[in-house]
């Protein structure tokens, strides 16, 4: 360290996805001097390889699809419909680098923050090295994100295979994607590249799909999928590959007995792991749980005095959302003088297939795990009117009440615009109000939302 510049900062923050750049420019904002560290892109995952360019792909596959239906509309197109991928990536590349873009001027252009392009490493508790340069502050930020997992499965290192991170390079259409993960990114990435004219197969280790949501939802899930011709295969207890030829096999153990899948192309979609292995967290007195997450406290303090972890790193909340919420704790704990803590946050994401899942709070087996009298009550979408005039009928809606105190516990909206419509339902749960607020709203027909009231109405014993 002695023949390393020394550069002194009130806060230095690691990593630019969604905690650390609003993070940073807050503080500085408020007049403090702030160093913010990137190694590779900026804007993280969602900016670069999650959110953003795969919900640009999800709208590029919606769009031919919506056209390859035109007789269910009233239209029809004689030639076909021509899929170029190169076009597809463009438009994904377009949408994504404008966004990287725009994180990295905000950045660069905010007064008070300095910022440093290489790998961050620990040397202390109050210091961090780059390159050359030694940072030290009373006050650190961590929020570096995770990456694809990609587990050391028999005879993977005998093929090419993607992830969600490489395949956003691709700009050919993979004649038969094997997708091993059944989960939220597997089953995008499925439904998308079936759309844009790939033969799909989804191989999942559990009995159903999604397995952390109610079976009724997997299954409906399934239902949608296996509609537009993508091949499922459950309850794979094992999974091994080998080349033949200009093909990839995938060769599969089950209860069943052994079968093989014989694809062009592997997309490995069965989770991610955080990139904290090597952060020299050890200088800091930092230690990982047995995940790989920096543990912390609920206001995102981990068990170092003057250290934070914020976004996929700690191991709160996987999800844009919640990153950029832990930065909202952070600050408001820091600069408001406002008591705001992670136990407060209600848990709620989508899953963006078409039609999308929105999910709020509890699933039916943690209701039910509470003890609690529960209440319930499920609608189907081809009692909404929107989805009718739409011809997008699959799919429910479901809610799960606390018969005490009438509160919300949970709800999934499957179907048109359902990561739309939670909304609904999310804003009453925080609102600590009882599902009879909502009952008596009146909402704009003809839309989604309009049905949650008539959903509540017929709530019966679970």
């Amino acid at each position: 360290m002695s023949d390393q510049k020394v550069q002194k900062y009130d806060a230095i923050v690691i990593g630019t996805g969604q905690s650390g750049p609003a993070l940073a420019t807050r503080l500085a904002g408020s007049g403090w001097k702030v160093a913010i560290i990137e190694r590779d892109k900026f804007g993280g995952t969602c900016v670069n390889n999650g959110c953003i360019p795969t919900k640009t792909l999800v709208a590029s596959a919606k769009a031919i699809h919506m056209a390859r239906s035109g007789e269910v509309f009233g239209f029809s197109s004689p030639g076909g419909i021509d899929v170029d991928m190169k076009k597809v990536k463009a438009r994904k590349d377009a949408v994504s680098g404008e966004s990287n873009q725009n994180v990295e001027k905000w950045l660069k252009s905010t007064e008070g923050l300095t910022v440093y392009q290489g790998h961050a490493k620990f040397t202390s508790a109050n210091s961090v090295s780059v390159g050359d340069v030694v940072l030290e502050a009373a006050k650190l930020f961590i929020n570096v994100g995770a990456r694809a997992f990609v587990p050391p499965l028999e005879g993977i290192d005998e093929i090419d295979y993607f992830t969600s991170e490489n395949i956003m390079d691709v700009d050919f259409l993979p004649p038969h994607l094997v997708v091993v993960g059944g989960s939220y990114i597997g089953l995008e990435f499925a439904q998308m590249y079936k759309r844009f004219g790939s033969e799909v197969t989804v191989i999942e280790q559990a009995p159903r799909l999604i397995p952390r949501e109610d079976e009724d939802v997997s299954a409906t899930v399934r239902e949608i999928l296996e509609a537009e011709g993508i091949e499922i295969k459950l309850a794979i207890e094992e999974v091994g590959f080998e080349k033949n030829g200009d093909e990839v096999v995938a060769n599969c153990k089950s209860s069943a007995g052994k079968s093989r899948v014989s694809g062009t192309h592997v997309l490995f979609a069965i989770g991610r792991k955080p990139n904290t292995d090597n952060l020299g967290l050890d200088a800091a007195g930092l230690k990982l749980d047995e995940r790989g997450f920096i543990e912390v406290d609920d206001e995102l303090k981990t068990k170092v005095k003057g250290i934070w972890a914020m976004g996929d790193c700690n191991g709160q909340g996987a999800f844009t959302h919640t990153s950029y919420n832990d930065h909202e704790i952070v600050v408001a704990n820091l600069l408001d003088k406002d008591l705001r803590r992670l136990s407060d946050r209600i848990m709620t994401y989508g899953l963006f297939i078409d039609p999308p899942l929105g999910r709020v709070g509890m699933t039916e087996a943690q209701a039910r795990a509470t003890g609690r009298e529960i209440l319930t009550s499920k609608l189907a979408m081809s009692r909404v009117g929107r989805a009718k005039e739409s011809s997008q009928t699959q799919g429910f809606m479901k809610v799960l009440v606390d018969a005490e105190n009438n509160l919300i516990l949970g709800a999934a909206i499957l179907g048109l615009s359902g990561d739309e419509a939670i909304h609904c339902i999310t804003d009453t749960m925080y609102a600590k109000a009882p599902y009879t607020v909502i009952q008596r709203a009146v909402h704009i027909h003809p839309t989604v939302s309009e049905l949650i009231p008539t959903m509540l109405g017929g709530l019966k014993p679970l």
